[in-house]
């Protein structure tokens, strides 16, 4: 009793004086973040514009942005899915488009052309019971994520699927997922592979791609792209194209590595994030599977994670170009875990052989070091929430949108919260990194 009064009383005299103050984060790490560009009417990975060749930002509706390309000479791509937003989901009249090439100004285009952002009676089927994704080969109805190749090509990744106004995400039709490259010459489109049914399933959500151009991984001698599957209804895995045939196959098919871990709650400036899966569903925990994806800088190594988990994981690109009989086994036995990294979305590679990933839990981006195994921060600042897609460029900065996902109506509590401007931001490279170039 004595002891408990002494430290009571020891403790009453250590008041905080006038002006004294107590340690705390600094809220800032790294190079300082450069604003690029604004998003002032669409949502970065999804937008609405007015069909028309040159628009300015000033639509007062809210769409989600998604992805960020950066081209040898500077110009700029994003795309804006209507997979993550009903508000991006072209109905046949309104004119939204869903890749764009960013302008001067804050201002954008439909890229490649608006006729290609414009399928005939819009991107959902209502035709077939239930609604469909159309499956127009040579029209976009859902781009998910827009990549340049080390050829300086834009590679357009289609999932085939859109919201409907209620927000039901509707599958996808034969036709709709596929791959599409377009020459930035002469904005024209160059190539186009259609994904079977087999490989992109109805309900699989095809999210971002990687690019190897190099002769001697296939026997075509066209390259290879890796993608992710991170459907939060189907099997999730990674899917392999050979650039030079169009063919394509799954690999860690529904492995656990691949998909979201049960009871997963990622926390965003402080607060749990719960999703709603459609209209009148009860809350579940984080969804999404395999999402951001990376290839090591020598190529021989990929690496994921899911949305719905922290870790890191990796497996040896060999064991993905594999297709015979035993293949599938090795590959999921070639599975490495990395470490824990965050709540991620997009990852990035450099010529320092960093993979980056962004880290909203700690509004920031952070670095794994394949030589020494651990993770690194590169960047943090109050302005950074939600990372979505990255872009390293070959002026030494990697390119990043912020796009508040985590307060869009598929979260709870199921209201808009998001707040215009959403932003393209930018961070120089450490030790004079650049972009890596497997060709």
């Amino acid at each position: 009793m004595f002891l408990v009064t002494l430290l009571v009383a020891s403790l009453s005299l250590a008041k905080p004086s006038v002006g004294q103050k107590l340690v705390q984060d600094p809220g800032v790490a790294g190079p300082p973040i450069e604003l690029v560009h604004l998003y002032n009417d669409q949502w970065p990975t999804g937008k609405y514009q007015p069909l028309c060749q040159h628009t300015s930002l000033s639509n007062p509706e809210t769409h989600l942005l998604k992805g960020i390309t950066v081209s040898r000479t500077g110009r700029k791509f994003s795309n804006y899915p209507p997979g993550l937003d009903a508000n991006n989901t072209n109905d046949g009249t309104n004119g939204r488009y869903t890749v764009a090439e960013l302008t001067g100004n804050n201002t954008e285009r439909p890229y490649p052309s608006a006729e290609f952002n414009n399928p005939p009676g819009g991107a959902i089927n209502y035709s077939t019971y239930p609604a469909t994704g159309a499956n127009y080969q040579n029209h976009l109805i859902g781009v998910q994520s827009v990549v340049l190749d080390p050829l300086d090509r834009l590679w357009i990744l289609d999932t085939g699927r859109a919201l409907t106004q209620d927000g039901t995400l509707v599958p996808a039709s034969y036709g709709g997922p596929k791959l599409v490259c377009v020459s930035l010459t002469n904005d024209t489109v160059i190539q186009t592979i259609v994904f079977p049914p087999t490989v992109a399933y109805a309900d699989s959500y095809l999210n971002d791609v990687r690019f190897d151009l190099r002769s001697d991984l296939t026997e075509s001698g066209g390259g290879v792209a890796y993608i992710t599957d991170s459907s939060a209804e189907g099997r999730n895995g990674i899917v392999v194209v050979d650039l030079g045939t169009g063919e394509s196959w799954r690999h860690l098919d529904g492995i656990k590595e691949v998909r979201a871990e049960r009871g997963f709650v990622p926390y965003v400036w402080g607060t749990p994030v719960y999703f709603i899966p459609g209209p009148d569903q009860p809350l579940i925990n984080a969804p999404q599977g395999s999402d951001g994806i990376a290839l090591s800088s020598d190529g021989a190594e990929l690496f994921w994670g899911p949305v719905g988990g922290r870790n890191l994981w990796s497996v040896p690109t060999e064991r993905l170009l594999d297709r015979s009989l035993n293949s599938e086994l090795l590959a999921q036995a070639a599975v490495r875990n990395r470490g824990e990294r965050g709540v991620s979305d997009g990852f990035e590679t450099d010529t320092n052989g960093f993979i980056y990933a962004g880290n909203m839990e700690q509004n920031g981006i952070l670095f794994y070091n394949p030589v020494n195994s651990t993770t690194t921060t590169f960047v943090r600042d109050p302005r950074i929430n939600w990372v979505d897609t990255m872009s390293v460029a070959s002026d030494g900065y990697l390119y990043f949108t912020v796009n508040q996902l985590h307060l869009s109506p598929g979260f709870y509590p199921g209201t808009d919260r998001r707040t215009r401007p959403f932003a393209l931001f930018r961070a120089q490279l450490p030790n004079k990194g650049s972009r890596v170039l497997l060709v």
